[in-house]
């Protein structure tokens, strides 16, 4: 794991986005956390996406749908377009990206602005 290139397009999976998805970090910028994110999607990691949600939203979050999506799709790139605050002392941030995903034989992109919240040195 440690020598795979990351999904997110950082350093190798070890020195990247990997720390984070098996807990032995945690994300220190909302950016960081959406690459993790990202990479957790690619690697199917279904529990780290639920995790990092916002804590009132983790009871509603559909594991089936998400992991089924997630299996389906084969992730081919994230671009970060703007980071707005999200830094180390923000209690909040956003980030607009773009995750591009070959689904159906068919290159999609989902585009999204993100809202980042930091509870209790968190950031979800």
């Amino acid at each position: 794991m440690a020598d795979n290139p990351c999904p997110c397009g950082g350093a190798s999976l070890g020195a990247c986005c990997g720390p984070y998805i098996d807990g032995t970090r945690v994300p220190g910028t909302a950016e960081a956390l959406m690459r993790s994110r990202y990479t957790a999607y690619a690697l199917r990691n279904i529990a780290y996406l639920k995790e990092t949600l916002w804590p009132k939203h983790q009871d509603g979050f559909d594991a089936v749908e998400t992991s089924k999506w997630a299996a389906e799709s084969h992730w081919a790139g994230l671009s970060i377009l703007e980071t707005v605050k999200g830094g180390e002392g923000d209690r909040e941030g956003t980030v607009l990206f773009e995750a591009k995903y070959l689904s159906g034989g068919v290159l999609r992109t989902h585009r999204e602005l993100s809202r980042f919240r930091r509870k209790a040195g968190r950031w979800y």
